[in-house]
């Protein structure tokens, strides 16, 4: 009996914490983009987004993201080049319809300070992405405010005429500005 109890105690220290899951309020969430065109910044946003969040901020190592993204909810100040972003030669929204991101762990990186290491997938190619983010917790409720780089040829956006550096710069920012409430 004794070494049954033994085995249970060391089974249940070895499982890692489950995490907290998140309920994002997409109304006061935003996930967007910056990119240059014409040397002027060009800010585009999603309307159509979902993340599943699982956090513990005693064990950010075990945290799990899982972000879907529709890429036909792509707007813009200049509905134009919209159009022509979800078209073959940008998005392909037709052919590839979403874009993920999946992390698994947070790294600290001081107070309130993490980072995401984890995987983008647009336009069925995926590469590595880290995710630096600043966090504030207020009890129940989170705001998450970060910024992660990409190169959009990496995934295939841009091509025929729209694959050079300019008038559209390779480098693109993603923004993203999330609140969510941790559920009970």
């Amino acid at each position: 009996m004794k070494k049954v109890f033994l085995t249970a105690v060391f089974l249940l220290a070895a499982t890692p914490t489950l995490a907290a899951h998140w309920n994002v309020d997409y109304a006061k969430s935003k996930l967007g983009f910056t990119v240059r065109w014409s040397n002027e910044p060009f800010v585009a946003t999603f309307k159509s987004w979902k993340a599943n969040i699982d956090f513990d901020p005693a064990d950010p190592t075990h945290a799990h993201v899982l972000a879907t993204i529709s890429i036909a909810s792509e707007v813009s100040d200049t509905p134009d080049n919209d159009d022509g972003l979800k078209g073959p030669e940008g998005f392909a929204a037709s052919q590839f319809p979403e874009a993920k991101f999946e992390a698994t762990g947070f790294t600290p990186q001081g107070t309130g300070k993490y980072v995401a290491n984890g995987k983008l997938t647009i336009r069925n190619l995926t590469r590595p992405l880290s995710l630096p983010f600043m966090l504030t917790l207020k009890g129940d409720n989170a705001h998450m405010v970060g910024t992660a780089q990409v190169t959009r040829t990496d995934f295939g956006i841009g091509q025929g005429q729209w694959a050079a550096s300019d008038p559209i710069a390779h480098e693109v920012a993603i923004n993203i500005d999330l609140v969510a409430s941790e559920a009970h």
